[in-house]
């Protein structure tokens, strides 16, 4: 894919002793993540991808498979323990994100890499009124007038459909999915070109959760931001993205197109994530 906007290569990460002893033994074929040898947890290994400009990929898979830590790693809550991953829009694509210091992985985060969290209480200060989360992230890229400041964020709650009138209430006070929609109006603040979705409805019921997902599926379509979709809910997949990779054990298993993996999965673990989706 030669117009990539965010490409990861043969990331891992181990979390225990990271010597080549704590490999073997590990993955699909073995059927756990944790090293006989070693004890140490194989999380995710060798993982590759790229994501273009306004597309959206999908991983998939159970809890453990490595799905939330792979996204933890690129973000940087998590530090890799080998690969590495480039932004076209970071040092012209030629520096690698998992090299560099704190300080700049914290600033990348404002406005280059946005992270929505399956937890919004880890994504937002409840502290603050809807507004004030989003004037934080705008402060921290140097927004200084508040008439443009409120402005901004009057206009980010709208269109995640935040009515205006609790825009001064704390987010404390706010049902989950409206947190999750405040939450989105953050991570959206300053444009970034990528965007990584957690589990993003995890938690929410049915109906909330389907108004969450319609309002990304549209903003990703309108924004035409790379995005990432981590999820364990094959229909979250389906509705949001248009390749996936299924992930077991710490590896990734499959890769195709979201519709065709649906339709005809060849993966035996592919095959069982479909038929549940299906019911």
């Amino acid at each position: 894919m030669s117009d990539w906007l965010l490409r990861v290569d043969r990331l891992g990460k181990i979390f225990g002793p990271t010597g080549p002893d704590s490999l073997p033994g590990t993955g699909p074929v073995y059927g756990t993540a944790v090293s006989p040898a070693t004890g140490a947890v194989v999380a995710c290994w060798d993982v590759s991808f790229e994501v273009a400009p306004g597309e959206a990929l999908g991983v998939i898979g159970e809890s453990g498979s490595g799905k939330s830590t792979l996204l933890r790693c690129i973000a940087g809550d998590d530090v890799a323990t080998s690969g590495s991953a480039y932004l076209r829009t970071f040092e012209r694509g030629k520096a690698n994100l998992l090299e560099q210091p704190p300080s700049v992985r914290r600033r990348l985060r404002i406005d280059q890499l946005s992270v929505v969290y399956q937890n919004p209480a880890t994504g937002l200060d409840l502290n603050l009124s809807a507004g004030g989360n989003v004037a934080d992230r705008l402060t921290a890229a140097g927004w200084r007038h508040f008439g443009r400041i409120r402005s901004r964020a009057s206009e980010l709650l709208e269109r995640t459909e935040v009515p205006l009138v609790r825009m001064d209430d704390q987010v404390s006070t706010f049902s989950g999915g409206m947190q999750q929609r405040v939450q989105i109006a953050k991570a959206l603040a300053n444009r970034p070109p990528v965007l990584l979705l957690d589990e993003p409805t995890t938690g929410l019921d049915a109906s909330v959760a389907a108004g969450v997902l319609d309002l990304l599926r549209g903003l990703l379509e309108e924004l035409e931001v790379g995005a990432v979709v981590v999820s364990h809910d094959f229909g979250v997949i389906e509705m949001l993205t248009r390749r996936v990779l299924v992930m077991q054990h710490g590896r990734v298993v499959e890769a195709g197109l979201t519709d065709q993996l649906f339709e005809d999965p060849q993966h035996p673990y592919s095959q069982q994530l479909v038929a549940a989706a299906r019911g």
